[in-house]
């Protein structure tokens, strides 16, 4: 309920996800290269999402789609995820 400003990679840029995220009462802010863009570019928000992909890929199970069910893949994230935190917080 607190989640509200979502950024998002230009792929996700489509009319269905849009929609559903207007039914929701989300903002979607899609994040794009800059015109003329040459090479490599630190561009803003956009690493918080590559960021989080790399710490997901720390926990083996997370790194290929082994799960059949998208429930068992939403939990294996959570655990991860949560696993992060928790180290995080005891090693500060």
């Amino acid at each position: 309920p607190w989640l509200k400003h979502l950024f998002a990679d230009g792929a996700y840029d489509r009319g269905k996800l849009m929609s559903a995220a207007a039914y929701r009462d989300f903002v979607i802010e899609v994040v794009r290269k800059l015109a003329g863009q040459q090479g490599f570019q630190v561009l803003p928000r956009r690493w918080v999402v590559e960021r989080t992909f790399g710490w997901m890929t720390r926990w083996r199970r997370l790194v290929r789609d082994y799960e059949r069910r998208c429930d068992v893949s939403e939990a294996m994230i959570h655990v991860g995820m949560g696993a992060l935190l928790i180290r995080r917080i005891a090693h500060p």
